[in-house]
């Protein structure tokens, strides 16, 4: 919302698609030009009130509340913040593999990150106003590495997003990766469960592995099987993360000897030897999960090409690959 804000009191009511959404994050989707220390200051002075109650910042709404809103700050002129080009606009939306009203999954590409930083001013995140902004935009319930392609799913509404989000935490959602790793990794299928500790490592922050009672590390679990093998010098590998920490699965593969190629933060000697001209082989391949409001959502998405350049060189080819391997290497374990 721009230009001029009401200079007075107003009542609105909370959304059915809004239940369960924080206070502070209800008015920041509304107005997304108020800044957090400017909303905490309305809710702690009690100008902003809940059911006539004063409420904190991280309150949760119920649908159909209402919501004391008080005159707001002014919006910047909408002269000074840039919009979407149309080219961004059209590629954003030549990224979704799926969309309905509740649900966006995009095929991100390798080399865009997922959000912003001090120097990175191009990312999804961004993107994301090619669907609008405050309540019309989606939000993301989840995140890969900027060099990993794939899936990406997001929630177009506070609820769908917060029901993601809640099937990621409750390990409901079933990420496949595919990756292609230097060597053969023996057994040819299991599970490495090793925890992951950020450390400063030279000039930059690494996930080394960890003792469990280190400060600071967190268990990490991911299930593994082998695709199809490149005689002993490269495996294509489905990478099934069950904990959703900072380059788990990049971490876990250097520690069990066998790094994905073309990585390079995680890597050794043979990795290097082998990967020469290629990107991160590492692609969120598939997730299934329920959606939102019914049934199961599985979203496939088409290989990078980056991954692709790795199948060449080896010799892979996607379509022997079962979808699901992990459900076939539970069949053979029972």
């Amino acid at each position: 919302m721009s230009g001029h804000e009401p200079r007075e009191v107003r009542t609105l009511f909370v959304g059915a698609g809004e239940d369960g959404v924080r206070l502070d994050r209800w008015f920041k989707r509304r107005w997304p030009h108020l800044n957090h220390v400017q909303i905490q200051k309305m809710v702690r002075s009690g100008q902003i009130r809940v059911d006539g109650s004063r409420a904190k910042a991280d309150s949760r709404l119920a649908a159909g509340q209402q919501i004391r809103v008080p005159p707001l700050p002014d919006a910047p002129d909408p002269g000074e913040k840039k919009l979407l080009s149309d080219r961004d606009i059209a590629y954003a939306h030549s990224l979704v593999l799926y969309e309905d009203e509740e649900v966006l999954a995009l095929n991100k590409p390798s080399g865009l990150a997922v959000q912003g930083g001090t120097k990175t001013t191009k990312h999804i995140d961004r993107l994301l106003s090619a669907w609008g902004e405050g309540l019309d935009r989606p939000r993301l319930v989840h995140r890969l590495d900027r060099d990993t392609s794939g899936v990406l799913l997001l929630g177009k509404t506070p609820a769908a997003a917060a029901r993601l989000s809640g099937a990621f935490a409750k390990r409901k959602a079933k990420k496949t990766y595919w990756a292609v790793v230097v060597g053969n990794p023996k057994p040819s299928e299991g599970v490495i469960e090793i925890p992951l500790v950020k450390k400063g490592v030279g000039d930059r922050e690494l996930v080394v592995p960890a003792d469990p009672k280190e400060f600071g590390a967190d268990p990490a679990e991911t299930e593994y099987v082998t695709i199809s093998r490149a005689a002993h010098r490269a495996a294509w590998m489905a990478l099934r993360p069950h904990t959703g920490r900072t380059h788990q699965l990049r971490a876990h593969m250097l520690a069990i000897g066998h790094p994905i190629l073309g990585d390079p933060k995680y890597s050794n000697e043979a990795a290097a030897e082998i990967s020469h001209g290629l990107q991160l082989q590492l692609h969120a391949r598939r997730i299934s999960l329920p959606h939102p409001s019914a049934g199961q959502l599985i979203i496939e998405a088409p290989i990078s090409k980056e991954l692709k350049a790795g199948f060449d060189r080896f010799g892979f080819d996607e379509h022997e690959a079962d979808p699901e391997p992990f459900e076939m290497l539970k069949g053979r374990r029972r």
